[in-house]
């Protein structure tokens, strides 16, 4: 038996991670790696104990980076799992645990390995400690060895695609998919976007290449089955019942290796609680997936894996595939749209329907043609209804999924129809039963109204007043209090244009009489709020030349709130759009005069709507239709590759780095 560590701060004295890291050359046949590999060992998830790991695992790489190139011994340890891995498909059919078992202790030392040396050296330098053989002098290299990377990451990709997930082979599965995210881990430590990377260059060419699809496929059906990981123990060997849940009891005959007794603090802590409800393997899988479809492409080579995603179809649809395309696969859309439904509180699942939507016209297809679109637009306001709470990334995205959605004039239609009753979120009023549609313009005006008062974010006033003046011209039936806001947004814009005005009429006089203090921006300040205010008015506009009939309550808003407008009939940038707006404020205006003083809300709007009936539709001017479209900013990695890497660095299971090292994003951002 060997020695025993009772925590993870002892593992530096561990013998045979001494011996692994030390001076003599062990070979792959040598009994050592049973006993290496023989330990029970509950991967600790929670921040602290995941640190202590991470020291241990420096302490044990220093003495290995150092001797290695002698010793051979990381080469070993990684050829000791590649030829494991041979009979893994095998072992699982057979129910063979501790073969399956050692397997996965293997990967994760040598994931532990990796993240060490990918964080403390180059791609290069990383390259020659695969190539170093047992028995090499410290200038020779193996020749055999020379694409040991390629055949690690080929395997862990083979491991992901063809090992059926079972309750014995979820941890190595889990592992493989947490290895692969380490290997691409090197863009953490770059400030600049990775456009040349030698394990990039792998994974999108060679004998990565076949298993493209199959990887994306498979990475999307552990997102979208979120197998949860099966009890402790219960896979491995019988857990015994003393040593808190952690100690598990080795079989009889085989050495005890490097964890026999692990007492980790903070099991059963609310933090590891948390992972232990949701699905490790579908959190990670997802992680890898955003990884790989956000890599850069080369010059010579779109990125595969964004190709896969780009074009895959739905199981139910029979039309052939393009032969140009290789990445092709089916997926069964059913059950990726109620994932997409289920897990939209994560940015990561934002993202991936932002990418779902925005590069396969597949999905974006079966998702406009739903009839329970609901299902999924609810979750997306509700991101943007507690944007106090969420990160600037992730409102961003839940708008540009609007913003996509909007586009499509059977869903501006399809909204109104949809009635929904008791909306719990949405504390400023409560809604007892109000449309889809409507629901929507009240979280959008929110947003734009959270934004003036707070971020003063010109991108985000852009994408919200785009979704709203896509979806104008089929405004139906708008709930009173969402017609409300949209004049009452008017009346905040015209104050803010008010203030804005007068400040800057002031600013002017003071500066006459002193040359010292330069003047403040106030024509931008001016410019930016007047393109705005133009902005609203076209929607309001819009919904009346298009659907005044149907928007009485509208109508009604505009009518209570006519002073407000009075102001920009003659303002030269507002002249033209305010001439179908003042034309209904005088036609309505005219109808409720002649019907007497003293009109209940009732009697208003019923007038309206007769009014509406006899307004000659020919009398107001018509306008372009308003119809914007997302266009991703050039260069879009610059802004994805960070915001992927930082879910990655916050939400990755059981994967620490240190804040210190990380160059990507500042940790803030992060």
């Amino acid at each position: 038996m060997g020695a025993n560590s009772s925590s993870i701060s002892e593992l530096p004295e561990n013998e045979y991670l001494q011996k692994l890291s030390g001076s003599e050359p062990i070979s792959e046949n040598d009994p050592f790696w049973n006993q290496l590999l023989s330990f029970s060992f509950t991967t600790p998830t929670n921040s602290a104990d995941l640190k202590l790991l991470e020291e241990a695992t420096i302490s044990v790489c220093k003495s290995l980076v150092e001797k290695n190139p002698r010793t051979g011994n990381l080469g070993s340890l990684i050829k000791v799992f590649l030829s494991r891995t041979k009979e893994l498909k095998i072992s699982a059919e057979c129910q063979n645990h501790l073969f399956i078992w050692q397997a996965h202790n293997a990967l994760f030392i040598i994931c532990c390995l990796l993240k060490v040396f990918i964080s403390r050296m180059s791609e290069e330098e990383l390259q020659l400690h695969f190539t170093y053989e047992e028995k090499a002098g410290p200038s020779s290299y193996g020749t055999e060895c020379e694409d040991l990377i390629e055949e690690l990451l080929c395997c862990l990709i083979q491991l992901i695609v063809e090992i059926p997930l079972l309750d014995i082979t979820y941890s190595i599965s889990l592992e493989a998919v947490t290895t692969l995210i380490v290997f691409l881990s090197c863009q953490l430590f770059h400030k600049e976007i990775l456009r040349e990377s030698i394990i990039h260059k792998y994974l999108m060419h060679g004998r990565c290449l076949p298993y493209t699809s199959r990887l994306v496929k498979t990475l999307l059906y552990n997102f979208i089955r979120q197998e949860r990981s099966p009890p402790p123990g219960t896979h491995v060997f019988q857990q015994q019942t003393d040593g808190g849940g952690l100690l598990y009891g080795i079989a009889s005959g085989v050495a005890t290796g490097l964890w026999t007794v692990f007492t980790l603090g903070g099991v059963g802590s609310k933090a590891s609680a948390q992972v232990e409800q949701c699905s490790p393997l579908a959190s990670q899988s997802l992680l890898l997936l955003l990884v790989l479809a956000n890599l850069t492409d080369t010059p010579d080579t779109p990125n595969p894996y964004r190709q896969a995603i780009m074009s895959f179809k739905n199981t139910q649809d029979n039309t052939a595939f393009s032969s140009s395309n290789p990445h092709a696969f089916q997926i069964n859309f059913n059950s990726l749209y109620t994932a997409l439904c289920d897990q939209q509180k994560s940015d990561q699942a934002t993202l991936l329907l932002y990418m779902l939507l925005h590069q396969n016209s597949n999905v974006r297809t079966y998702v406009l043609a739903r009839t329970d679109i609901e299902n999924l637009v609810l979750p997306i306001l509700e991101i943007l209804y507690h944007v106090e709470e969420r990160n600037s990334h992730h409102v961003y995205m839940a708008l540009i999924i609007l913003l996509i959605l909007t586009e499509d004039d059977g869903f501006n239609r399809s909204i109104h129809e949809v009635i929904l009753k008791n909306i719990t979120w949405y504390a400023e009023r409560v809604l007892t039963e109000i449309s889809l549609g409507s629901l929507l313009i009240l979280v959008v005006i929110r947003t734009i109204q959270y934004n003036m008062t707070r971020t003063r974010d010109k991108y985000l006033h852009t994408n919200c007043l785009a979704a709203l003046a896509n979806m104008s011209a089929q405004f139906r039936s708008l709930h009173q209090y969402a017609a409300q806001r949209i004049i009452s947004l008017f009346s905040l814009l015209s104050k803010k244009h008010n203030k804005v005005l007068e400040q800057a009429t002031q600013s002017l006089r003071g500066s006459l009489g002193s040359n010292d203090s330069p003047l403040p921006d106030y024509a931008q300040d001016l410019n930016v709020i007047e393109e705005v205010i133009r902005m609203m008015l076209e929607i309001i506009n819009s919904c009346l030349t298009n659907s005044l009939h149907h928007n009485p309550n509208l109508v009604y808003a505009l009518l209570y709130k006519r002073d407000l407008f009075e102001q920009f009939r003659t303002h030269p940038s507002f002249q033209d759009i305010m001439q179908n707006i003042d034309l209904v404020i005088s036609f309505f205006s005219s109808r409720l005069e002649q019907a007497g003083a003293e009109l209940s809300v009732e009697r208003v709007l019923e007038i309206i709507k007769q009014g509406a009936v006899a307004l000659p539709k020919d009398r107001l001017r018509k306008f372009p239709e308003l119809k914007f479209k997302y266009v991703e900013e050039e260069q879009p990695e610059e802004f994805f590759i960070p915001y992927v890497w930082s879910l990655v660095y916050n939400s990755a299971v059981a994967l620490y780095w240190n804040p210190r090292d990380i160059q990507l994003f500042t940790m803030d951002s992060g």
